[in-house]
């Protein structure tokens, strides 16, 4: 982070790992509104992450099990099969567009907590907090299969990044393997829109949900102090 910006930072207290088991967590989070793409994207470099209004960072006592980690998308080569996804899902059709919050939305977004979190979903107002109020420059990726909407994606937009903030899928359409669709297409736009990294979070080993964000191949980890 460039030398001279000054940003005020404070610490939240414990909560349980969301990630390991048997841990606890704390984050750092930025205190003052940060409207900057440019200086997003140096705290992304620094191992900081965005979740509604809120930019925070993983900062836990004897753990940096949280690693953030992106892919340069002209290196970046599909595997085998990433391959075979893309393949399955070509009569997937790809909008992009402001995110937004409707019925729609919310039906898909509620069923897909209940099915991969046990989760009993979010009101519209939750919602809109999460993934719809941005600070800074934020795309909707919305994936559809004869009209259906089947997934969408929300992706922050930096200068020389794109980051991948969420995702969520009618669970309808499991078998597709939409999560692993979503990162090549957005990896593709970076390709197609001139943005050299994709940034894809946190890898967290030993993580199931965590670890698949190593198989996006060439990546780079960025290991912090």
């Amino acid at each position: 982070m460039s030398r001279d910006v000054s940003l005020s930072i404070y610490r939240t207290g414990d909560y349980p790992c969301p990630y390991l088991p048997n841990r606890i967590a704390t984050n750092l989070v930025v205190a003052e509104p940060m409207e900057s793409p440019a200086l997003y994207k140096a705290l992304m470099d620094s191992g900081f992450r965005r979740s509604g209004d809120t930019f925070y960072k993983p900062d836990c006592d004897s753990c940096r099990a949280c690693v953030p980690i992106r892919v340069d998308a002209d290196l970046f080569r599909p595997s085998d099969s990433q391959r075979r996804v893309a393949r399955r899902n070509a009569d997937v059709e790809v909008e992009t567009g402001r995110p937004q919050c409707d019925a729609e939305r919310m039906d898909v977004y509620n069923r897909y907590q209940s099915s991969q979190h046990q989760s009993s979903g979010a009101s519209e107002d939750e919602y809109a907090n999460f993934l719809v109020d941005s600070p800074i420059d934020t795309m909707e990726m919305r994936y559809r299969v004869k009209g259906r909407l089947v997934g969408v994606g929300i992706v922050d937009v930096c200068p020389g990044a794109l980051s991948s903030v969420y995702f969520y899928f009618d669970p309808d359409f499991a078998a597709r393997s939409l999560g692993v669709l979503s990162a090549l297409q957005e990896i593709e736009y970076c390709r197609t829109h001139g943005i050299q990294y994709w940034y894809a979070g946190f890898y967290v080993e030993g993580c199931r949900k965590m670890e698949y964000k190593a198989k996006f191949k060439p990546n780079e980890l960025i290991r912090l102090a």
